[in-house]
């Protein structure tokens, strides 16, 4: 079968680690948290993100990159945006041979906004990487680790190469599809974040499930014609890797967009929130992102709901006088 080397240590590391030893391969984790390491090799576990969940013997970690990477045919992101170049970069010069990198981060490059896979190919040439795949879907890594039924989709220009991941991930429990809107796909994991973190301060403020139905269809609508915009496919937003990853994004507890809105919300403010959170969070910064693009290019759109968010994030507006604000928009069809 074949060797794996997982880039991170956390939650989803954990549980694609699973699913991929579960299917018969070889994996090795990379990570810098020496607790997390003696976790995984000496107790079976990775207690910090799962509790009770104990793990195979097979899966194992290290604190070597070089290690983690030998004789390894894949390479699989699981580490936060931020720091997946700087990551990249500390592999480059350790690759022998041809790889295929997987990535199944969810967000833009710190530096340079790009998406993940444009990161990969700028740190990267052809003749070190196969084309690159992304992994995205609503998938939550506290379910995938219990082997709990999940769809999500392996996305690639080349669609050979999405067929081999589609292959190396599926089993009984863990379905994978394929596409090759990579632009929309990406943008789509991306973009729902924002759409999380708006549904959680609702939550927070008491809204209930007809508000939170209304989020997501308008935030579904918005995110595709920002996506359109950046050359995606419009029906890449009715599948996995849209609709479905925004839907569980922004109804689960699992998701710390959700958690970090719903801590907003029940707070009505957002400088406490920004001033002490140590989590994980991409929509935050998505967020401004997504606004500042917009804002600077005349691109014909409106993103109410980012724009929304923005302010209370970024520029200390209240949570219940936006949602208020929101509501009294001027009027319009549906589907403008």
């Amino acid at each position: 079968m074949n060797k794996i080397a997982i880039l991170g240590t956390g939650s989803w590391a954990t549980g694609l680690a699973r699913v991929l030893n579960d299917n018969g391969h070889t994996v090795m984790m990379y990570g810098i948290d020496q607790n997390e390491i003696d976790d995984i090799n000496i107790r079976h576990c990775n207690y910090k993100y799962f509790k009770e969940v104990q793990l195979e013997e097979s899966i194992v970690a290290t604190l070597s990159l070089e290690k983690a990477l030998e004789d390894a045919q894949y390479i699989l992101i699981t580490i936060p945006t931020q720091f997946v170049r700087s990551t990249l970069e500390q592999v480059k010069p350790l690759l022998h041979n041809k790889v295929t990198i997987i990535n199944a981060s969810k967000g833009f490059d710190m530096n340079t906004n790009m998406r993940i896979s444009e990161t990969i190919r700028n740190v990267f040439t052809q003749d070190e990487i196969n084309p690159v795949v992304s992994l995205i879907g609503p998938s939550h890594a506290e379910e995938v680790v219990e082997r709990i039924l999940t769809a999500v989709c392996a996305v690639s220009l080349e669609e050979t190469y999405a067929k081999d991941v589609q292959k190396l991930f599926s089993n009984h429990y863990f379905r994978v599809y394929t596409t090759t809107d990579e632009v929309g796909a990406e943008y789509g994991a991306a973009y729902k974040n924002v759409i999380a973190v708006a549904s959680g301060i609702i939550a927070g403020l008491g809204y209930g499930d007809n508000t939170r139905a209304a989020l997501i269809t308008r935030g579904l609508h918005e995110m595709s014609l920002y996506g359109m915009i950046k050359g995606a496919k419009r029906e890449t937003y009715f599948g996995l890797t849209g609709i479905g990853d925004l839907v569980v994004t922004c109804s689960s507890v699992h998701s710390r967009n959700f958690q970090a809105g719903y801590e907003i919300g029940q707070s009505n403010r957002a400088i406490d929130f920004m001033a002490h959170n140590t989590k994980t969070c991409e929509g935050v910064r998505t967020c401004k992102i997504i606004h500042d693009d917009v804002t600077t290019h005349d691109y014909g759109i409106e993103t109410p709901i980012v724009d929304a968010v923005y302010s209370v994030l970024y520029e200390n507006a209240s949570p219940e006088e936006t949602v208020a604000s929101l509501m009294m928009r001027d009027l319009k069809a549906e589907q403008l």
